[in-house]
């Protein structure tokens, strides 16, 4: 039995709502979960960027508490924790490879089931019909570029923007507790919370035509942020150079290369015609909508315009780290507001379908693009179990081209967790984690210039840098083998197998 709005009070207490859905559709959600996460444990790894250098990090952390390594501290922070505090929490019980499986799972849940009672509670209908395309974007460009503490972050706001829509005392106390957890993994998700809650309190409440007022101050808000930034060079913004038609979401099914850029378009397709259809029925045979409608328009909108007028990255301080790739991170928002849209028109049979087709071809080229990176990781394993323990390596690997995951790197860091150590890690230079370089570490550069370098391959390695040993890609036809050679003073990071250049005087220094 499917829940519709007629089903429960909106005010009703959350729990209550839940504990009869789970009742009445038990067998799904367990069978949808289930699945859900098979791409969690299909591979030794999970492949997602980022997440390697989460996991490694983590075991650095657990170092430190164990005071096992000097030249690194850990600090508090407020936001931007709580994935890696998961992971190592859970692996200080079970191990980092088991650690990391639950917490990517849980995760993974997480924002799926926050996205589906996010669009139910809105739309006033389980949004069953869509599950497939939702579930391709659980698996999308954020979750594969490894953002997990963002992912969790949207996940979480997504719950409690699905309990603001009800409102009454007790879902509002949920709110602000979920909001809490929203804000330690990521601000954007708090953010999130706070200004659509605020945005349809206000909407709700207006008069007809003074609706108009909210989506207009909001695209004014965001034009007068990108002349903020413009006006700041200090800042360092630059702009995604997509025209709007790739920031309306698809481009996060746009990850491993040609047949997932494909599939983008091809989905995009799919959510046009079946919205397309769904309006048609509205007007000529009387399928009104529901009364979410116009609200889920205005929010995508707003959410679309917003993209072209943020930064894709800027930096605070020249000392700190780029806060990188952001629209490529908001359009995520952007395709669950579309996903809205369609939730909130009564679709057509053979929409189901064609969602259903276009994650099936996701999901086997997904398989396919990340047994690859699986396979590297092996690799970098067999490579790393020969070197003597403590050993620091540079990690300098390169995604396929046409590929936007890049940070293919980060899975031989993780490879490094209990036997080696990543001096060109990062996150404790960049000034954004938790766990933080002091100077002159050994362990890792203090520097996140350096570290940027190191990671393209572009650096120069100097005499005071040594002993290092670079893991890199050692075979132009497949960027899976790795070799590991010493690097010498005057060498590129990427580039161990040639002659040094010499090292000037400045370089000496």
């Amino acid at each position: 039995m499917s829940f519709d709005s007629s089903y429960r009070q909106p005010s009703e207490f959350a729990l209550q709502s839940v504990t009869r859905f789970l009742r009445n559709n038990a067998l799904a959600v367990l069978v949808l979960s289930a699945v859900i996460l098979i791409p969690c444990f299909w591979h030794s790894r999970i492949q997602a960027g980022d997440l390697g250098s989460h996991v490694y990090n983590a075991w650095l952390a657990q170092l430190i508490e164990r005071h096992q390594v000097a030249g690194l501290t850990i600090v508090r922070q407020s936001n931007n924790v709580l994935f890696d505090l998961l992971v190592l929490h859970t692996a200080n019980f079970f191990g980092f490879v088991a650690a990391e499986k639950i917490v990517v799972s849980a995760a993974v849940l997480v924002f799926f089931w926050g996205s589906f009672s996010f669009l139910y509670e809105f739309s006033g209908r389980a949004p069953w019909a869509i599950t497939p395309i939702l579930s391709v974007l659980a698996y999308g460009y954020v979750f594969h570029m490894g953002f997990m503490n963002y992912y969790l972050s949207l996940g979480f706001a997504l719950f409690a923007l699905a309990l603001a829509w009800r409102g009454g005392a007790g879902n509002w106390i949920l709110v602000a507790a979920i909001a809490v957890l929203s804000l330690l993994a990521h601000p954007i998700g708090f953010l999130l919370i706070v200004t659509v809650t605020v945005y349809v309190r206000l909407w709700r409440i207006a008069p007809g035509s003074w609706r108009l007022v909210f989506p207009a101050f909001a695209l004014a808000i965001f034009v007068l942020l990108r002349a903020y930034f413009t006006s700041h060079p200090a800042l360092q913004p630059d702009w995604r150079t997509a025209n709007f038609l790739k920031l309306l979401g698809q481009d996060q099914i746009n990850i491993f290369g040609r047949p997932f850029a494909v599939l983008a378009w091809a989905t995009l397709a799919w959510g046009l015609a079946s919205g397309g259809a769904g309006i048609y029925d509205w007007v000529f045979r009387g399928t009104a909508p529901s009364h979410s409608f116009r609200l889920a328009c205005e929010l995508c909108l707003v959410a679309a315009f917003a993209t072209t007028c943020v930064p894709e990255n800027f930096r605070l301080s020249i000392y700190a780290g780029w806060i990188g790739l952001l629209v490529s991170r908001l359009t995520l928002i952007t395709a669950i507001l579309a996903l809205l849209i369609l939730a909130s028109l009564r679709l057509p049979r053979w929409s189901a379908i064609g969602g259903a087709l276009c994650a099936a071809f996701f999901f086997v080229y997904l398989y396919q693009a990340t047994a690859k990176l699986d396979r590297m990781e092996a690799n970098a394993r067999a490579i790393v179990s020969t070197l003597p323990p403590g050993t620091r390596i540079v990690a300098v690997a390169n995604a396929p081209d046409f590929w936007r995951i890049m940070f293919v790197y980060h899975s031989i860091e993780r490879a490094c967790v209990g036997h080696c150590f990543s001096y060109a890690n990062y996150e404790p230079s960049s000034l954004q984690f938790r766990i933080r370089a002091l100077p002159g570490s050994f362990f890792v550069t203090d520097s996140a210039e350096v570290s940027e370098a190191m990671s393209s391959g572009d650096y120069i390695v100097r005499e005071a840098d040594l002993p290092l040993i670079s893991i890199y890609q050692c075979d132009a036809a497949d960027f899976t083998k790795l070799c590991a050679l010493p690097l010498r003073a005057g060498q590129k990071t990427e580039d161990p197998e040639s002659d040094p250049a010499p090292e000037s005087e400045s370089d000496s220094e």
